[in-house]
């Protein structure tokens, strides 16, 4: 059971508790530019792990319905995620589209995409990211149960567990993802999975360390129990101080890298970002 009483909470509480963030990335996408968008929701979750690797989505006409949209719309999107090597498709019985992990980036790619993020940037996409998962921390040590929680546990067990840097940047963005999602709120679950794609892999310079593996697994476990005993500002502050560090960390590599020529932003993973309106290149 769920602290609501209102019908529609309890509705909520089903779509987006009872079977996680992943509810988020079948849920009717904006009006404007939707084959765009369409890219953008299904590339963001695959990238994120939400969808695994060869993973069958759902038939067109089931997965056009679920998001809102034509089937030539579905279908021109889809087109699309393969161009990208995102999604495969198979012909005949037992076809359809299924989901295809990219390549984990490499470490200069990854140097080279950081160094086009000034210090200023870095520090501003930390301070949304903390608000975001603070205010999910919080509202999920309101309005959830122990039992609510199966999934964020399992994320930090996969945590505990992953070898691999990008397979722990994977992770670590998956549990504020589901972090958002056990505060039943569909907008922040969605901001939370857009903006891991933008700064998700670059957490694999950082998540390499073993030692620091693990200090990130502990404070995921904070967050978790403060959740479980509705310890809402504890459970903010937390959720906040975890973010602050990461983003610390990656503002410290950056300061020791050389200043990035003036250009456009690298690749963020199989999306082109555009720079933004008066951003600045290089340290701030």
């Amino acid at each position: 059971m769920v602290k609501v009483e209102s019908t529609h909470k309890v509705v909520v509480v089903k779509q987006y508790v009872g079977s996680g963030a992943r509810s988020a990335v079948f849920t009717p996408v904006d009006n404007r530019a939707r084959v765009e968008t369409v890219i953008r929701r299904l590339s963001d979750a695959i990238e994120l792990g939400l969808l695994a690797d060869g993973e069958q989505l759902p038939g067109e006409m089931e997965l056009a319905g679920q998001l809102g949209v034509s089937t030539v719309t579905l279908r021109e999107a889809l087109m699309a995620l393969r161009q990208q090597g995102l999604v495969t498709t198979r012909r005949g019985r037992g076809g359809g589209s299924f989901v295809s992990l990219p390549e984990d980036p490499g470490e200069e790619r990854l140097k080279a995409r950081l160094a086009g993020w000034s210090t200023e940037e870095l520090r501003d996409l930390g301070d949304h990211w903390a608000a975001l998962s603070g205010a999910a921390a919080r509202l999920a040590a309101q309005r959830t149960e122990p039992d609510d929680l199966q999934q964020l546990r399992r994320t930090l067990d996969e945590l505990s567990t992953a070898g691999e840097a990008a397979a722990r940047s994977r992770v670590y963005g998956r549990f504020h993802v589901e972090l958002a999602a056990a505060a039943q709120s569909a907008r922040l679950t969605r901001e939370q999975v857009a903006l891991q794609t933008e700064v998700g892999a670059l957490l694999c310079l950082v998540l390499g360390d073993d030692e620091y593996r693990e200090e990130v697994a502990d404070r995921h476990r904070s967050v978790i129990s403060a959740v479980q005993d509705g310890a809402h500002d504890s459970a903010r502050a937390l959720a906040e101080r975890c973010v602050q560090d990461s983003t610390a960390r990656l503002i410290a590599l950056r300061l020791s890298m050389p200043r990035a020529a003036s250009g456009p932003r690298p690749l963020e993973g199989t999306h082109e970002q555009e720079p933004r309106p008066g951003g600045r290149r290089g340290d701030a």
